[in-house]
């Protein structure tokens, strides 16, 4: 079967314009180390492809996909082979900690510990965040990266990266992006999508300190993990609750706030109360390599 066009298409009752095509495209490229189902996840989401209850076409997009590939368009990771499910722990009961105070330099040193296929402190990890942040935890998909923030045996905090922000107006206009250009560049910004300093933990300029080692070797984790290393972090901080000091005395820059509204599906506005977007470089020419049309290919 030759090469066919590259849209527009339809699947289930939906259209995929030209452009869609090329961004399912160039998201597969990039993303090579997801399972098909994640990948479809991924895809969802950067779609707004949701069922009228809200949730994501998941079996709908790998279908997709799979046309994708036989039409020559997609590459897709070659399909698991099915296996008995290891049995994952139960998540933690956290007994009340110890209070941690003092200064920061008492504490010895800090680091960022990544949490990477050990399912037991993927629980612990997952069982903290949802006890403690305020947003809770109900997990994710598709490319991130969670860290526990430690000292000696301790453990003081968490922190996950995630895919940036679809669309979001004050920064892609101070990035300098269009709709295509986004498209092709958005896998490099990662989301800071949940820091949490345990409250137990109270320990001045913890949390700047963890920012700024964060921005130092994201790039290198990132790379050692999904293939490929961000250009920028992104963060978003309800003003009702917290100013973005340890934000901005760790080097991020305040760009403005989100509009409080957007489409959560076709034809479902959500709104909510307006964030504060912040962002943090992390590189000398990440806005040249942001705004390159073709999104570049070197890691």
């Amino acid at each position: 079967m030759g090469a066919m066009s590259p849209g527009p298409w339809v699947h289930c009752g939906r259209v995929f314009s030209v452009e869609e095509i090329a961004g399912i495209r160039q998201t597969v490229a990039w993303l090579p180390r997801l399972g098909r189902r994640e990948l479809a996840a991924t895809l969802c989401e950067h779609l707004q492809w949701y069922t009228v209850t809200g949730a994501a076409k998941v079996h709908a997009c790998r279908e997709f996909l799979e046309r994708l590939e036989a039409a020559g368009l997609v590459a897709l990771p070659p399909l698991q082979v099915a296996r008995r499910p290891r049995p994952v722990p139960p998540a933690p009961v956290v007994a009340a900690p110890m209070p941690i105070h003092g200064p920061l330099a008492a504490l010895g040193p800090v680091r960022l510990a990544p949490v990477r296929a050990d399912a037991a402190a993927v629980a612990q990890w997952n069982a903290a965040v949802a006890r403690w942040h305020p947003l809770g935890y109900k997990g994710a998909f598709g490319y991130r990266l969670r860290y526990f923030i430690t000292a000696g045996e301790q453990h003081l905090g968490c922190l996950l990266l995630a895919g940036a922000a679809r669309a979001l107006a004050v920064r892609d206009h101070w990035i300098g992006w269009d709709a295509q250009t986004r498209r092709a560049n958005q896998v490099r910004v990662l989301n800071n999508s949940r820091f949490l300093i345990f409250p137990h933990v109270q320990v001045p300029h913890l949390a700047s300190h963890v920012l700024g080692q964060l921005a130092r070797r994201v790039r290198a984790d990132w790379l050692e993990h999904w293939g490929f290393a961000p250009l920028l972090l992104e963060t978003f901080v309800d003003p009702r609750h917290y100013a973005g000091t340890c934000y901005r005395a760790a080097g991020w820059e305040l760009l403005g706030e989100t509009s409080g509204s957007g489409l959560a599906r076709p034809g479902r506005t959500y709104h909510s109360a307006p964030r504060q977007v912040w962002v943090k470089p992390l590189s000398a020419q990440w806005r040249e390599r942001l705004c390159a049309a073709s999104g570049g290919t070197t890691p």
